[in-house]
């Protein structure tokens, strides 16, 4: 009963310390995203068929109904998000991901397969489950070539 008791109350205090170190963690600054002007310009039919390969039938609910959706994807493929030949930086594994680590963004199209090369006129980098939103900017490789995504920051760091 007592070994109970002590285990009970050994739980309970590392749960209580757990929860003041997550309290105490200092949070990031949220910044307002800056947009360019090419922004303003409707979706073009390139981006279009992206959008439309990756969500399929939800892409009016979930993309093309909220305005503020549409100018964050024409943001991020127009201005952040860059395909560069980088042979130098093939061999230093520690500085990138590979597309296929990240996986598919499969959500709503189930159909969807990894590229077997690098094409620049048919490649979708919506179709992976890359860091678009996240803090900082993010690099990845595409497999077994020398060409990287490089996605950067959606804000401006001071």
């Amino acid at each position: 009963m007592k070994f109970k008791v002590f285990f009970t109350l050994a739980f309970g205090l590392l749960l209580f310390a757990q929860q003041g170190v997550a309290q105490t963690q200092k949070k990031q600054q949220t910044q307002l995203v800056k947009y360019k002007k090419n922004v303003a310009a409707p979706l073009t039919a390139k981006e279009m068929g992206m959008l439309q390969e990756v969500y399929q039938d939800k892409l009016q609910t979930y993309v093309l109904s909220n305005p503020q959706r549409v100018k964050d994807f024409k943001h991020l493929l127009r201005n952040r998000v860059s395909i560069k030949k980088i042979p130098s930086l093939v061999g230093n594994k520690n500085k990138y991901q590979l597309i296929s680590d990240a996986g598919l963004f499969n959500n709503y199209n189930g159909t969807l397969v990894m590229d077997k090369s690098y094409d620049p006129s048919t490649f979708n980098v919506l179709k992976y489950n890359l860091q678009f939103f996240g803090i900082g900017s993010s690099i990845y490789r595409i497999d077994n070539t020398e060409y990287f995504i490089i996605i950067k920051s959606q804000t401006i760091t001071k």
